[in-house]
């Protein structure tokens, strides 16, 4: 009988649960290398580790942690995976913020190449051309993930060659952990036939070649802007109303200290019609020459976020953002208190020309506008407002001015 695998997976939807950070020493520094618990080698620990509490919540018996998506594990599921699996985990026992329970660090220590492309659902590898030379030839993305179990030998657990965030169970120790009641954990099965039909991989084929050529094209601007960010972690929102329900941004370091952020998929090509296109036909880019820090928590993202969606839900606010330039407000909640109207609002001005940033760019499909995104301060909004059209073009004109043209700082005087 064929032996069967489950990839292990942190279940987000438990209501009410806690979030854990990436693992800390004993004076609360974060550890150097969040990603060596998932390797899929041993590791060395000198000391014990503490684990934070990003987001309180009940506390589950498996979870991943932080940004390194380290597995942090009750004692219980410890046991299993010793008892089970002894020769292919370590395990480090770790303080858990405001827990007198026992929790560990589990670390599946075996890295196997065993991944079944033409069964998986969808894998896309790493290239030179990516600027990655370090991850050339090992998976960029998989879905649907199958494995081949006649490569996996006597291993128990492990993670999957050039793709390790895949953490992998034999049956056994599944039945195990189901039969204890482990809260966090949900599996599925990457062993069997595939649940693709040929329709639906020829489907993702021409998906993935889209994705391909879309990407490639728009990294290849973005470049042409300043310095792409390969380091920068902005998690990928799935679902929305962005044309490929995929939301992505990017951060350019440019001179004189200015740093863009830039909306990377509402010139995507369409998901539900799989066929060349640019999308909505345009991109946003907000310029600031602002410390950032962690740009993924920064006011310039999170405006940009905003100001994204509300141009994806509405097709009369594209249009005349791809005709010419508009103002608009999006909700200020958690943006800097200097930037709010007294309703908790943010102003923007879409559009303004810049003489650093080219106003289009040429995608495969097509001709795509790179849209700036101004930040107003909340007398600039009011003057815009009572003024129109004239206010607009004078606070263009004072921005032209001082210099300024489109970059935004949330701690400037106003120019009005």
């Amino acid at each position: 009988m064929a032996k069967r695998f489950f990839e292990l997976f942190d279940d987000m939807e438990t209501q009410g649960r806690w979030l854990l950070g990436d693992p800390t020493d004993s004076q609360g520094q974060e550890v150097d290398d969040p990603w060596q618990f998932t390797d899929g080698c041993p590791v060395q620990v000198e000391a014990r580790l503490k684990i934070p509490i990003d987001h309180p919540g009940s506390p589950l018996d498996f979870s991943l942690a932080g940004v390194g998506v380290t597995p942090v594990v009750h004692k219980k599921v410890a046991n299993i995976f010793a008892e089970l699996a002894p020769a292919d985990v370590q395990l480090f026992p770790v303080d858990v913020a405001g827990q007198s329970e026992p929790y560990f660090i589990l670390v599946a220590t075996r890295l196997i190449r065993c991944i079944d492309d033409s069964a998986s659902e969808e894998v896309r590898y790493w290239k030179p051309e990516d600027g990655r030379p370090e991850k050339v030839g090992k998976y960029r993305a998989v879905s649907g993930l199958r494995i081949d179990p006649t490569k996996v030998g006597g291993a128990k657990v492990f993670r999957t060659w050039g793709w390790s965030i895949a953490l992998i169970v034999s049956e056994d120790i599944k039945e195990a952990l189901d039969h204890a009641g482990v809260t966090g954990m949900k599996f599925e099965e990457v062993t069997g036939p595939s649940a693709i039909s040929p329709e639906e991989r020829e489907r993702s084929r021409k998906l993935l070649a889209l994705r391909n050529e879309t990407d490639a094209a728009r990294e290849a601007f973005w470049r042409t802007l300043g310095k792409l960010d390969e380091e920068v972690i902005i998690p990928i929102v799935v679902g929305g109303d962005w044309p490929a329900r995929r939301q992505v941004w990017r951060v350019i370091h440019r001179p004189e200290g200015r740093t863009l952020l830039v909306t990377d998929g509402l010139s995507d090509f369409f998901v539900d019609r799989a066929e060349p296109s640019v999308g909505f036909g345009l991109e946003l880019a907000l310029e600031t020459n602002e410390p950032l820090g962690d740009a993924e928590k920064s006011w310039p993202l999170l405006l940009l976020e905003r100001v994204g969606n509300e141009l994806a839900k509405h097709e009369s606010v594209r249009e005349k953002v791809k005709a010419g330039f508009l103002s608009m407000e999006v909700s200020g909640q958690n943006l800097p208190e200097p930037l709010l109207t007294k309703e908790g609002r943010v102003g923007v001005l879409l559009g303004m020309a810049s003489s650093t940033l080219p106003g289009r760019f040429t995608m495969p499909a097509g001709e795509v506008r790179l849209v700036t995104v101004k930040l107003l301060m909340p007398t600039e909004l009011a003057y815009l407002l009572e003024h129109g059209k004239r206010g607009r073009e004078e606070l263009v004109r004072r921005f032209g001015q001082q210099g300024q043209e489109h970059l935004s700082r949330a701690w400037r005087q106003p120019v009005v």
